[in-house]
């Protein structure tokens, strides 16, 4: 499903806000330096030598970022200042969306997004979290920020998304059968009808039944996995429909980086070549919650591997589960510099 955009007010002396579109003005990422290999973590997870054999070999994990003693808002700053820098004079942050996977990412009486806005100067922003789905949340996040400033935002009206978290416990950085969880962070600058990469579609399906997914039964996970591929297609083939492209026309796939096995079923089910999927990354930073199709962009981008005009899709699950994808055309000319991206 997509946003309904319907109700939104037009903006002052501009076209009506439902045509003005959203585009992403600067995207950054940014990983911890300390890189440890998928065994180091055995004890801590309590995976013996077979299991871990298992994600090496048919999976295809290999290293991760983890950095347990950082603190999650220097986790978080590098990549939403990378991202503020493209913020043009006279412009402002009108929102800020931090969007996460694990709910009790802080204490209670911690607010992330109030602080992360607190810690760049943008102590007017109206800050905000969003989790609802899962790992898809960073792009339903771009989509609700292009939303409400469609709604609500004028002239010189910009938006910020910060995603980033760390797999503070072993209940949360392993997902059984599926992945293990590595830290990272990213943002996107977000505003309407910018330079910068236009968004052309964002689909979404969600599985109720799946819900409960650390209380799913051993029949409930294998007919979630016998059909994952399939509903990753469904979305894909939704969102690029809604774009107006055919799947032909999309450039790259770029994925969330949960495992190989997982992408070669989806790649099979769009039957498209193996290289139209960005699965570099898998080996070398693992999962990082919602962080992962962004961290690939800017390794994609900063590679040189993004083309002006061309489209891409990113895509992304989310336990619970929700399936997302989403289409935008690159735009190569705007300027780029801050954040960090290895």
């Amino acid at each position: 499903m997509s946003v309904p955009t319907t109700d939104a007010r037009p903006a002052a002396d501009g076209p009506p806000a439902t045509d003005r579109r959203i585009t992403l003005e600067r995207i950054e990422s940014y990983l911890p330096e300390r890189s440890v290999r998928i065994e180091e973590l055995g004890e801590r997870l309590g995976l013996r030598r077979a299991a871990l054999g298992v994600f090496r070999k048919f999976y295809g994990l290999d290293t991760l970022r983890f950095e347990p003693e950082l603190p999650l808002l220097d986790l978080l700053r590098p990549a939403a200042r990378g991202a503020l820098a493209a913020l043009p004079e006279g412009g402002r942050v009108d929102y800020l969306a931090y969007a996460h996977v694990t709910q009790a990412v802080a204490p209670a009486d911690v607010d992330v997004a109030r602080e992360v806005g607190d810690a760049l100067g943008l102590v007017d922003t109206e800050a905000f979290g969003l989790s609802h789905q899962a790992c898809v949340s960073s792009l339903g996040a771009i989509e609700v920020l292009g939303e409400l400033l469609r709604a609500e935002g004028g002239d010189g009206a910009y938006a910020l998304m910060v995603t980033g978290e760390q797999a503070y416990s072993p209940i949360v950085q392993h997902v059984p059968n599926t992945s293990i969880m590595a830290d990272a962070a990213a943002s996107c600058l977000i505003t309407l009808d910018g330079d910068g990469d236009e968004v052309r579609s964002f689909a979404t399906r969600t599985l109720g039944e799946y819900a409960q997914w650390l209380e799913l039964t051993a029949e409930q996970n294998t007919e979630f996995g016998e059909q994952y591929g399939r509903r990753i297609a469904e979305v894909i083939h939704q969102a690029v429909a809604e774009a107006g492209l055919t799947l032909d026309e999309i450039d790259l796939v770029i994925p969330h980086n949960v495992n190989k096995l997982a992408w070669r079923q989806t790649i099979k089910e769009l039957e498209v070549a193996p290289e139209k999927v960005f699965l570099d990354n898998v080996p070398r930073y693992s999962h990082t919650f919602a962080s992962d199709v962004f961290v690939n962009y800017t390794t994609l981008r900063d590679a040189g591997r993004l083309v002006d005009g061309a489209h891409y899709l990113l895509v992304s699950v989310g336990l619970g589960a929700t399936f997302g994808a989403m289409v935008i055309t690159h735009r190569a000319h705007h300027p780029r510099t801050g954040g960090e991206s290895r």
